[in-house]
């Protein structure tokens, strides 16, 4: 039988405590194909649904810029997560609806180019 933590995982996370918040990173990760699967079986994916869904908690000011045919834009995800929708714009699977009051080259949403047709 496993000995009880002598800690509440709570007052790890509290204190800081690296390890515990890289256990819980790993595990609240997600992979471009799963990204690319959820966001194809919907017709819209507004960028919080996407933080909400796939655990996606970084700090309150992630945004990175990615690089798209139509220009520079800026994605309020973690780097990783970013970089996996950047290469699903490249590929041409996935468009970005940006913000438009104000007009920001910031992705408000994404949505699939070719959407799963279903029979």
């Amino acid at each position: 039988m496993a000995e009880p933590r002598s800690e509440p995982r709570v007052d790890s996370l509290a204190r800081g405590d690296t390890e515990v918040q890289a256990e819980i990173a790993e595990a609240s990760s997600c992979t471009a194909a799963q990204l690319r699967r959820f966001i194809k079986s919907r017709p819209y994916v507004p960028m919080h649904e996407l933080r909400r869904r796939f655990e996606l908690n970084g700090d309150a000011d992630d945004v990175y810029p990615i690089q798209t045919p139509s220009g520079l834009v800026f994605l309020g995800l973690p780097e990783r997560e970013a970089h996996f929708i950047a290469d699903l714009v490249r590929q041409g699977d996935v468009g970005l609806e940006l913000c438009t009051d104000p007009d920001v080259p910031m992705v408000v949403g994404v949505y699939p180019m070719r959407p799963i047709v279903r029979q």
